[in-house]
């Protein structure tokens, strides 16, 4: 049920109608209507989770300390001046506050209404809290992280009976550099806060954050370069200057390649990395000089271990004679990669439009993507169709509750009944 236009024309009513619908849901019985699609697939993941829909439960709130270090080290701290002029200029009027939570759903920064703040004390929303979906229900903070996208959650929308008092509306913050998750921000407020507009308004100025990620990635890219160009003046062979993520500042000696895929705990030596073979990283203020060997070295045939055991951990681990490394995977990385490990033959671009959007045309975003893929897999994958190496062992660690694999993504025909 979309609830957005009935509650700007009748708050009191919505929330009622939404009540009966969470009742029904919870006691199995027919619903006056059904839940909104993203509402439903969240209270069936809550639900297997054992969150208490009549009490809740709330994990102790972080120390300050530890809420300051988070914040230091988070990169939404670089954007709360685009946040906060976004979406707290309205605040005392609008009644509402601006939530800020890191990716894993520890409230960071809490801004705006006094009265609303003060109401949030009561449903345990405070700094260093946990919101969590698995923690504390279907909520603005929570399901978004785990939905990957932009929700808006009412009254008895909400899993947990006391939170039905209230209206959020949230919005991930993703890394532009990668696409992994950074946090979410979230505007909440009392039911009457309600407008159908907000989401739209939240999910905007998130846009906004990202885009101002993108631009201080491209200025350090830049200061990077300066940095590049006296050493690479003075190197033989093939070489690249890239920062600590990877994105390439300079090259010499070979095509550019816009980023070069490295080991999670990454240190000067000797490595083998995919795209380049045996290498040499030295530190670089701001990054890493990688000078590969003259002959490229494909190394041994190699094991990737795809871990897909949780919505917060899923990673790609290759290892072989040379050594192991290890890459976080975005949402979308991870659903492409499964498929191509249960479809060893190998998948169409089409193919894989198919399994992932149910639309088989979205072949220029399946490229898009596949093309960032193989910037850290290299060798290990091929194309025309896309599949592994058959000379790789492939690994799939999937979660203990199958409904637990693709949860953002449930939808899909081609993720809910891919072979495993």
């Amino acid at each position: 049920m979309d609830v957005s236009h009935l509650a700007a024309v009748d708050t009191v009513r919505a929330a009622r109608v939404l009540d009966e619908v969470r009742n029904a849901a919870l006691s199995g019985r027919p619903a006056p209507v059904p839940p909104r699609p993203v509402i439903g697939q969240s209270w069936e993941r809550v639900l297997r989770s054992g969150v208490d829909p009549d009490h809740g439960s709330r994990s102790g709130l972080l120390s300050m300390d530890e809420v300051r270090r988070r914040r230091e080290a988070s990169p939404l701290r670089h954007v709360l001046p685009v946040l906060r002029e976004g979406l707290l200029s309205v605040a005392d009027i609008a009644r509402h506050i601006m939530v800020v939570a890191d990716d894993e759903g520890r409230v960071l920064w809490r801004e705006g209404s006094a009265p609303v703040l003060r109401k949030a004390d009561g449903l345990g929303f405070e700094i260093g809290a946990d919101w969590r979906e698995d923690v504390v229900g279907t909520n603005g903070v929570g399901t978004p992280a785990v939905t990957g996208r932009p929700v808006q959650v009412f009254a008895a929308e909400h899993f947990v009976r006391s939170h039905a008092t209230w209206t959020c509306a949230g919005a991930p913050i993703t890394d532009p550099r990668d696409g992994r998750l950074i946090g979410v921000v979230d505007v909440s407020g009392p039911l009457e806060s309600m407008h159908p507009a907000t989401l739209a308004w939240v999910d905007s100025v998130a846009k906004l954050a990202e885009a101002r990620l993108r631009e201080m990635h491209v200025r350090s890219l830049e200061r990077l370069r300066a940095v590049a160009a006296p050493v690479l003046s003075r190197t033989e062979g093939r070489a690249l200057v890239v920062d600590r993520h990877g994105w390439t500042a300079a090259v010499t000696g070979m095509p550019y390649t816009e980023r070069l895929a490295l080991p999670k705990s990454v240190s000067a030596g000797q490595r083998w990395l995919p795209a380049l073979g045996r290498c040499s990283l030295e530190p670089l203020a701001g990054g890493w000089l990688v000078r590969a060997a003259d002959e490229p070295s494909a190394g041994p045939a190699a094991r990737i271990v795809l871990d897909l055991g949780g919505p917060r951990r899923r990673s790609v681990r290759v290892s072989d004679g040379a050594g192991s490394w290890t890459r976080e995977l975005s949402p979308r990385h991870a659903e492409l990669l499964y498929l191509l490990a249960v479809h060893r033959a190998g998948r169409s671009a089409a193919d894989l439009a198919r399994d992932v959007f149910g639309d088989p045309a979205r072949t220029v975003t399946v490229r898009a993507e596949m093309s960032r893929v193989r910037r850290y897999l290299g060798a290990l994958l091929e194309h025309r169709p896309y599949r592994f190496t058959e000379s790789a062992e492939v690994e799939v660690v999937l979660p203990d509750d199958p409904g637990d694999l693709f949860p953002r993504t449930a939808a899909s025909p081609g993720l809910v009944h891919g072979s495993r």
